[in-house]
């Protein structure tokens, strides 16, 4: 967001060709290795520095995809200008989405260059499925966010006059979007907490000082996947009254400049 700052006073078309160098060419840097070197860590390569036995410093989100991600972002904000055509808008969005969709499949095919650690041919075709579908997340690959922003990018396109109540409920999270995102994280680790204790692992397992699935006290901990979903349906009905009741602040509130980065 700070890079974000500057960018948006440089020309539009410098802002799309500089985000799109950075997506699509910022796998080239895949191979390139400075062995826990801190700016590096920051820029590309995620890494887990070791203070002392019981101390670390993490970096999970590089900032040399993430930057071409949100300015592109920023850039087809552009397309959204009350001037601009909404079916010219609509096109576009689709040929984006299906270019994009179309170049993950053959880049996958190859599987030679976009994503680190390739997908896998396995002895089912469930895994090997699987395998293709799970491209590198941290930091995003570029079959990572073609795969992802493909589809989203379709789904603009084709959602823009979609009304009624449905709408208007995921809308609520939309709009206060970094608000959902704090207060979600904290219930749905008191909810972990919770089913740590009753499960026989003890509320305490769940202060964490590094990965659960790399926790000795978290081993075997776990529940079925309809669960995972009951707890989703669950987070999403206890955020959104909390979400509609700070939205129509917000929407009150015009004067508070602030409110907008919430």
């Amino acid at each position: 967001m700070i890079v974000l700052a500057a960018l948006i006073h440089l020309p539009k078309t410098v802002i799309l060709i500089s985000s799109c160098l950075l997506i699509f060419g910022h796998d080239l840097l895949d191979k390139v290795q400075f062995k826990e070197n801190v700016l590096w860590a920051i820029l590309h390569k995620p890494t887990v520095f070791r203070l002392s036995d019981s101390h670390t410093v993490s970096v999970f989100y590089p900032l040399i995809p993430w930057i071409g991600v949100m300015s592109l972002g920023y850039y087809f904000g552009t397309f959204y200008k009350k001037s601009f055509d909404v079916a010219k808008r609509k096109k576009i969005l689709n040929i984006i989405g299906i270019a994009a969709i179309i170049l993950f499949i053959i880049l996958s095919l190859i599987n030679s260059y976009g994503d680190l650690r390739g997908w896998t041919h396995y002895d089912t075709v469930t895994k090997t499925f699987m395998s293709v579908f799970n491209p590198n997340k941290y930091p995003p690959s570029l079959l990572y966010l073609l795969m992802t922003l493909g589809p989203a990018c379709i789904f603009l396109a084709n959602s823009e006059n979609l009304k009624g109540k449905v709408v208007n409920f995921f809308s609520i999270f939309g709009r206060v979007p970094f608000f959902y995102y704090v207060i979600h994280i904290y219930l749905i680790h008191i909810i972990a907490m919770l089913f740590a204790q009753f499960s026989g692992f003890g509320w305490q397992s769940m202060i964490l000082t590094g990965f659960p699935a790399q926790s000795p006290a978290l081993q075997g901990y776990g529940f079925p996947l309809w669960i995972v979903y009951l707890v989703w349906i669950g987070v999403i009905s206890i955020t959104y009254p909390l979400c509609k009741r700070f939205d129509n602040y917000k929407l009150n509130h015009k004067e508070k400049w602030w409110l907008s980065y919430i």
